[in-house]
């Protein structure tokens, strides 16, 4: 007796040409994603004469990156036009060292190398989209902007050891729009834009599973529309561009467990891997699935960054002035999952997005903060005492922490908030995905691509593939930048 062969669609297992009854739907280009990388990825396959049609999952385009600060990293080429208005200069080398620490071991120097000579141009590129940029700077440290500036500080540039390698320079350039949220307003632009030079989109549309002929090339996709099955083809390519797995938590379980740590997710709510499924199905190749940005949104108050957080041995770990997604996984992987953010009177705050943050203790010296703590004795006393006597000097000899972030903690009474494991809510979202070529191709195991298969955003592993080199503005720069350049190559098959 032969089994009978599944044949109802999956993103984990492709339809076969041969089980295709007919084509519903015929175009050269098909996205699967009205994101961030998916609309930049119809626009530019447009601009290149392809036929495009995109499907969306959610009832209404934009994906998760409608719910981000709308931040984009740019800068190099000397400089985009707002950070040259206000007097930085920003060399396409520094962007570029940069950007090869901040993606870690892994760090791709070729994706990274065309990255950084594009990024001013592609600035320019969103503008002529319609994305507005009011082109003001905001000064500080900000987890995103409340106001509607432009030019932010948005990563670890001007903190170690980051600035010791590339001249610091402010590249989180903001969408107009007041309050946080500026994604709204990003994505708003460029989907209308998608639309606007004719890629069809359909909402409400659920991807299924690809279909490839009898050499594996992939020729189409099948998708459900408004709850019916329909078959697609594809004549020049098909790109995923539907996001990362974060709130598949089955898929975080196994390929980045450390991430279910954190409580909160950074997601629109359909990050659910079955784009990166549905290239693994196919032969697609995934590389860095364990990384995942993390944070803990210790400031604003900006004064908190001078306090200095410490562990369950009262010992410091972390430059504080660190990008705060840098910090988060420091504190994440600290011993039993402790650590205190400590403080004087001074620079007392509570955070703004965390205002009922435990405060695990008070007192009016150090030697009753560490008691109440029930730290080893002696060891919270000794840290705050060398880490006071050195920020008197200007300088923190052990973690190199910026001089305009240190103070010594000398204003009774002191407190410690607590940042354990339970006690904050820690956000993240995944980094890994399908390994492609800059341009989009999706790669299998030996580094071949795989024919008429692209990938771009979170489905793919772009720039950030780091979680400790994560800047504010990477994923939304990577997923523009490179969905355009899987737009070209696709339609240029």
């Amino acid at each position: 007796m032969t089994q009978t062969q599944n044949k109802t669609p999956s993103p984990g297992r492709p339809c076969r040409l041969a089980d295709v009854p007919r084509w519903d739907i015929d175009t050269d280009v098909v996205v699967i994603g009205l994101g961030a990388a998916g609309s930049c990825a119809a626009i530019e396959a447009r601009a290149a004469g392809a036929a495009a049609h995109v499907f969306e999952v959610a009832a209404a385009p934009g994906g998760s990156a409608s719910w981000s600060g709308g931040e984009v990293y740019v800068g190099g080429s000397g400089g985009t036009r707002v950070q040259r208005a206000h007097g930085f200069e920003d060399s396409t080398e520094d962007l570029y060292t940069y950007l090869m620490m901040a993606g870690g071991p892994g760090a791709d120097a070729e994706r990274v190398r065309i990255y950084a000579e594009g990024a001013a141009g592609h600035f320019d590129w969103l503008e002529a989209q319609g994305v507005p940029f009011k082109g003001t700077y905001l000064p500080g440290k900000w987890i995103e902007p409340t106001t509607d500036d432009t030019l932010l500080w948005s990563g670890s540039e001007a903190a170690w050891p980051f600035s010791a390698r590339a001249k610091p320079a402010p590249r989180g350039h903001t969408a107009q729009f007041k309050g946080w949220g500026g994604g709204k307003i990003l994505m708003e632009k460029l989907c209308a834009r998608a639309e606007a030079v004719g890629a069809v989109v359909h909402c409400n549309s659920r991807a299924l599973s690809l279909i490839v002929d009898d050499d594996r090339n992939v020729v189409g996709v099948v998708v459900r529309i408004e709850g019916k099955e329909q078959h697609v083809r594809a004549r020049k390519g098909v790109i995923l561009c539907a996001g990362g797995f974060i709130v598949n938590r089955e898929m975080v379980a196994r390929f980045a467990p450390a991430a279910l740590a954190c409580s909160e997710v950074v997601s629109g709510g359909n990050d659910d891997g079955s784009g990166i499924r549905m290239g693994m199905s196919v032969g697609g190749a995934t590389i860095h699935m364990d990384q995942f940005f993390a944070t803990i949104p210790f400031f604003p108050p900006a004064s908190l960054v001078k306090g200095i957080f410490v562990n369950a041995r009262g010992e410091r770990f972390i430059n504080e002035d660190a990008y705060h997604g840098r910090v988060g996984h420091y504190v994440l992987r600290q011993p039993e999952g402790k650590a205190w953010l400590l403080v004087d009177n001074e620079i007392f705050g509570r955070p703004v997005i965390e205002p009922d943050i435990r405060v695990a203790a008070v007192g009016e010296t150090w030697e009753e903060v560490e008691q109440e703590l029930a730290l080893p004795a002696g060891t919270l006393v000794h840290t705050v005492a060398e880490f006071n006597r050195n920020a008197a000097a200007g300088q923190d000899p052990l973690f190199h922490k910026a001089a305009d972030w240190l103070r010594p903690l000398t204003e009774p009474p002191f407190a410690a908030l607590s940042y354990c494991a339970g006690d904050m809510k820690a956000h993240a979202f995944t980094m890994g995905g399908l390994h492609t070529r800059p341009g989009g191709e999706v790669l299998d195991a030996d580094g071949a691509p795989i024919n008429g298969l692209y990938a771009a955003g979170r489905c793919a592993c772009g720039l950030p593939r780091w979680g400790e080199g994560y800047s504010s503005g990477m994923s939304l720069g990577d997923s523009t930048f490179f969905g355009r350049q899987a737009g070209r190559a696709a339609a240029a098959r």
